[in-house]
């Protein structure tokens, strides 16, 4: 039995559909299951988050090859087919929003994890950025994603695709994309294609920062009106446009430049510039 056929069944016996409000697109094409496990680097040794299983497709091969697997699920019918699909020692499953979770306690048990998830599209930035905020014990994080955010959160700067999101994720992780997922792969067909990534967590930051709430507003900042040059977003934001300009001057940087040309190391010279000369917002 394929894949495609292994979920029409499932969804036909429990009497479902896939529910468009929690983003459910199952993936029925089994090589790809394979590749995810393959190139997210899964061993005996790891315990392994997966958020969002679903079906339980990408969780029986995790199963087959983690130490452990905590399968955190939100819709309570998935987790009712996954209690009866399965059956095993090293498996747990945990009826919860994955944003309410705390992630600590499962790291305090069992140490440093590994995330692999097929993540509901309508929260995947929530969810990256929580997982790297928080700093939790995690060494890297391969989740499927929509492609145009795929590209935006591996983006790490001189690029259209960058963002503020994409250099806070490089502050915390080298990121790439690994493998590439047409819509026709899933079940039903979602509007877009898709990719998986792997955001590899860096034991420190990508760059030192003198303030690193300064740091991340001065990004959000830049970012908020992209098509203005750098100067002139950051003077929207409330930064003086002397105190921007003085800090460009003092970089090198040409004032012409926007947010997606400079690099994570860019913003970090202009903040800790900034803060030395305590030219935060309202210090001026």
């Amino acid at each position: 039995m394929n894949l495609y056929e292994e979920t029409q069944m499932l969804l036909n016996q429990y009497g479902l559909k896939a529910k468009k409000k929690l983003g459910q697109n199952f993936l029925i094409n089994r090589s790809i299951v394979e590749e995810i496990i393959e190139k997210s680097n899964i061993t005996k040794d790891d315990v392994v988050l997966e958020i969002g299983p679903g079906l339980g497709t990408l969780t029986k091969e995790l199963a087959k090859n983690a130490k452990r697997v905590i399968a955190v699920e939100l819709d309570e019918d998935m987790v009712d087919i996954l209690n009866n699909r399965f059956d095993l020692d090293n498996l747990e499953i945990i009826n919860e929003d994955i944003l309410k979770v705390d992630i600590n306690e499962i790291t305090d048990k069992y140490g440093p994890i590994k995330v692999v998830a097929n993540l509901p599209y309508y929260i995947t930035t929530p969810i990256v950025m929580k997982l790297l905020e928080k700093e939790y014990k995690i060494t890297s994080i391969t989740v499927m994603v929509q492609k145009e955010v795929g590209e935006r959160l591996c983006s790490e700067g001189h690029s259209r695709e960058t963002g503020a999101v994409s250099i806070s994720v490089s502050y915390y992780a080298k990121g790439k994309i690994i493998i590439d997922v047409p819509k026709e792969n899933f079940l039903p067909v979602p509007e877009v294609d898709s990719v998986v990534i792997k955001l590899d967590v860096l034991e420190n930051p990508r760059v030192e920062v003198k303030n690193k709430k300064m740091f991340f507003n001065l990004i959000k900042a830049a970012f908020s009106q992209r098509r203005k040059t750098i100067n002139n977003s950051l003077s929207s934001a409330g930064y003086s446009k002397e105190s921007v300009k003085d800090a460009l001057e003092e970089l090198g940087l040409d004032f012409k430049l926007r947010a997606e040309d400079l690099t994570i190391e860019d913003f970090a010279n202009i903040s800790n510039y900034l803060v030395s000369h305590n030219m935060e917002v309202g210090n001026d």
